[in-house]
């Protein structure tokens, strides 16, 4: 990021060039044509590093009183009066808008053919090998896709050593090979339909919050919904996810949604605009998607009166089936939410399960439950289903409401 009023900039990357080639494009893009950077909201890590600076030290030198004017570019930015279209220069700007649109296609595509090679080359080679370098391999890989302007699928691979990493090792080989399956068939689907929102906001970049509201497409859901679970974790780019999931209690429509937010780990851990076990009466936008899930926050109304209660599990249902559903239309995805019928923990070894009070379903855990919660009857539970281990958020019990991820 880059600050106009006194030529401040950070930037993430390691480079040990001040500025750095990032902050640099951004420069030149603002001065060769400022209209695309309109005011919006500031998010409060980049307020807190506006408040830490220190201006007086960075700020540039004000013009002596006898020199005319100010010559900073933000100031004449300011008072150069607003020219007459020009149809030439309009025309030429279209032009270099087009051929910056082609060029990122190209290079999506060849990020596209990079990766698709990559993945043959660690089957022909071998898993076995694969497993036992797998964190240099995937960086390398991702530090090509983000050359190619693939950055989501760049994080997706550099995020996938660690995610092996967390299954025990006889998993590990089924977790990668289910992986790489799905990211094949997440590039087959974008080549088939590479303008779709939904491909590109998994290979590319992710739509701004504002274009999201602006999108008459965008479907909104008016409901009261429950705050039933948080998934923080920390990447390897040093960014930290937040994964805010909510269940619909009222309305037709998605049955869950999922806040997703990222923010740099040096900031510490950050408030939350809602409260674990909160019911809400809000408009949530979803982004265009097969299965729409991923939403933001829209307008927010008054919270219930009384709390309203989970929806009715039948014992006999499959609670795996939103994750089928997910799968039929969207199998690149990952994670499933999942609302789980009357059931309790148990241990079987070192393995933690949750099984059915009827004994028909049993789900391995992913993340160890607190001891105390072992005597607890689960009368309903939310957690998120990857197809190997499920992971549970929170659960309605005989003790009330608890939370199950810390």
């Amino acid at each position: 990021m880059f600050d106009t009023s006194n030529h401040g900039y950070k930037c993430t990357c390691p480079s040990r060039k001040f500025p750095c080639k990032h902050v640099l494009a951004l420069m030149w893009m603002y001065v060769d044509d400022p209209v695309p950077f309109q005011p919006a909201e500031t998010p409060d890590w980049v307020s807190d590093w506006l408040g830490r600076r220190r201006t007086t030290a960075s700020a540039p030198k004000s013009a002596p009183p006898n020199s005319g004017e100010d010559k900073s570019l933000t100031a004449a930015m300011r008072t150069e009066p607003e020219k007459p279209n020009d149809p030439k220069a309009e025309a030429r700007k279209k032009a270099a808008a087009e051929k910056r649109a082609q060029e990122t296609e190209a290079a999506l595509k060849g990020a596209a053919d990079d990766l698709e090679q990559w993945i043959g080359d660690q089957l022909r080679t071998g898993l076995s090998a694969f497993l036992e370098d797998m964190t240099d391999r995937c960086r390398a890989i991702a530090a090509r896709l983000v050359d190619g302007k693939a950055q989501a699928l760049a994080s997706r691979l550099d995020e996938l050593p660690a995610l092996a990493l967390a299954y025990p090792g006889e998993e590990r080989m089924q977790l990668v090979v289910r992986e790489l399956g799905k990211i094949v068939l997440l590039l087959a689907a974008w080549r088939q339909s590479p303008a779709d929102p939904e491909l590109r906001r998994m290979i590319a970049t992710s739509e701004t919050r504002d274009s999201l509201f602006e999108n008459p497409n965008a479907q909104k859901v008016t409901s009261v919904w429950e705050v039933v679970g948080e998934d923080i974790s920390t990447r390897r780019d040093g960014m930290v996810s937040q994964a805010t999931w909510l269940m619909n209690l009222q309305s037709s429509g998605p049955r869950f949604a999922v806040l997703l937010d990222f923010f740099p780990a040096s900031l510490g851990k950050r408030s939350s605009a809602v409260v674990m076990g909160e019911q809400l009466h809000a408009e949530l936008v979803f982004y265009p998607a097969s299965h729409p899930l991923r939403a933001v926050l829209g307008e927010r109304k008054s919270a219930p009166d009384t709390p309203l209660p989970w929806p009715e599990i039948e014992l006999q249902s499959d609670p795996l089936q939103s994750f089928l559903e997910i799968q039929d239309v969207a199998p690149w995805t990952g994670v499933a939410p999942a609302v789980l019928p009357e059931g309790r923990y148990c241990k079987n070894g070192p393995e933690t399960w949750w099984q059915s009070v009827d004994g028909q379903i049993a789900l391995p855990v992913k993340n160890a439950p607190d001891p105390h919660t072992a005597g607890f009857q689960l009368q309903s539970s939310f957690g998120l289903w990857d197809g190997l281990r499920l992971t549970l958020l929170c659960a309605r019990t005989n003790w009330g409401r608890v939370q199950l991820n810390g």
